[in-house]
């Protein structure tokens, strides 16, 4: 069976893990959807996406590591509002790190789709406001990048 998604075709319907985030969870849910409405509107199947959710941003590339071997690619959703503490630079340097050593890896696609936004209002324009849905970006790159990962030689 071969799918056909636009620029994209598969030899099969490709299996695609969301791990979000439940901190922030309104704008989460939002990025969620917006991955969620992109997916299904180009055919896949609900049925080989998943949602997975996580307490926060920082535990996304623990759970990411753990399940990246079921799927063809992991899109890592979610934001981490800045405060006035320092805790920000922790948790967004840790969670873009963590994920950045799993996609280096090579193995499978890893789409870092979380949001590090200044304020609120920042993070709620790029999970569908007036800077469209990170959420659906996120799902259109790791299309992209499954096609390219069965197009390329294995290492």
């Amino acid at each position: 069976m071969s799918v056909y998604q636009g620029q994209w075709a598969f030899s099969l319907t490709p299996r695609i893990a969301i791990i979000a985030s439940h901190f922030n969870a309104s704008i989460s849910q939002a990025l969620v959807d917006g991955a969620l409405f992109t997916l299904a509107r180009l055919g896949l199947p609900a049925d080989v996406v998943d949602v997975i959710w996580v307490p926060g941003a920082f535990e996304i590339p623990g759970v990411a590591r753990r399940v990246i071997n079921r799927y063809d690619a992991v899109i890592t959703l979610g934001a981490v509002i800045r405060g006035e503490t320092p805790h920000f630079d922790y948790v967004a340097g840790a969670v873009a790190t963590g994920v950045a050593d799993l996609a280096r890896q090579g193995k499978k696609p890893v789409i870092f789709g979380v949001l590090t936004c200044n304020t609120v209002e920042e993070a709620e324009a790029r999970a569908g406001g007036k800077h469209g849905n990170k959420g659906s970006d996120a799902a259109l790159a790791a299309l992209e990048m499954i096609s390219l990962y069965q197009q390329l030689p294995d290492a």
